[in-house]
C-alpha cells in the first residue's frame, strides 16, 4: 500500500510551487520559440502596409531610415520613400488610436510631402467583426474615401460631429477612432516630419 503524503500547509505550498514553476519554464519555452517568427511577421506587415500607402505608380522606390516625431505625449514612427532619384515623395507613419470601440488599434497613413493622404493601411486592431473591422481594405472599401484628400482641406471628422468622413454603418466609433488616428498623423507630420 502506498503512502498517501499528509496534507498539510507546507506540502500544499512545495506542490504549488511546483506547479508555478513548471508553468513558467513552459511559457518561457513557447515564447522563445515563438519570438522570432512574431517578429518576422510584423516585420513583414509593416513592410507591406509602407508599400501599400506608398504611390501606386512608384518604380525602384528607395526607403529611407525611420525616424520619429512627436505626438502629443507620444512620437510616431515615420518612414520615407523615395524615388528612384532619391527624391522624398510620401512618408509613411505608423499612428494609432486608443478611442476603438474595443480599444487601441494601429494604422499606417502615407503623406505626400503636402500632407495629402495617399492611402491608409491597418496594422492591428480588435474591432467588432462585421463592423468596425470594416476599416480594413480587405474586408470594405470605407477606408478609399481617404485617399488623395488633404487634411488642410478635408475635415478628418466623421458627418455626424460635423466632419466629412462617412461613417461606417453602425460602427461610429471605430471610424472617429480611424479618423482620430489619421488626424494624429497628419498633425505630427506636418510639424515635425521632413517634407524634402
Amino acid at each position: 500500500m502506498a503512502n498517501k503524503t499528509e496534507s498539510s500547509l507546507v506540502n500544499m505550498v512545495l506542490a504549488l510551487g511546483g506547479i508555478a514553476l513548471v508553468a513558467s519554464a513552459l511559457l518561457g519555452f513557447v515564447y522563445q520559440i515563438t519570438k522570432e517568427p512574431i517578429a518576422l511577421a510584423n516585420k513583414k506587415i509593416l513592410e507591406n502596409a509602407i508599400k501599400v500607402v506608398s504611390p501606386s505608380d512608384l518604380q525602384d522606390a528607395q526607403y529611407g531610415d525611420k525616424y520619429m516625431i512627436a505626438s502629443d505625449k507620444d512620437s510616431l514612427s515615420c518612414y520615407p520613400v523615395m524615388d528612384a532619384d532619391g527624391k522624398l515623395v510620401a512618408t509613411a507613419i505608423s499612428t494609432y488610436t486608443k478611442l476603438g470601440f474595443s480599444g487601441r488599434f494601429d494604422i499606417m497613413v502615407g503623406f505626400k510631402p503636402d500632407g495629402t493622404i495617399i492611402n491608409t493601411a491597418v496594422l492591428s486592431h480588435a474591432e467588432t467583426p462585421g463592423l468596425g473591422d470594416k476599416m480594413d481594405v480587405k474586408k470594405s472599401d470605407w477606408s478609399v474615401q481617404f485617399r488623395d484628400k488633404n487634411p488642410k482641406e478635408f475635415n478628418l471628422k466623421v458627418t455626424k460631429d460635423g466632419g466629412e468622413v462617412d461613417a461606417i454603418t453602425a460602427a461610429t466609433i471605430s471610424s472617429r477612432a480611424f479618423s482620430d488616428a489619421a488626424t494624429r498623423a497628419y498633425d505630427a507630420y506636418m510639424k515635425g516630419g521632413r517634407h524634402e
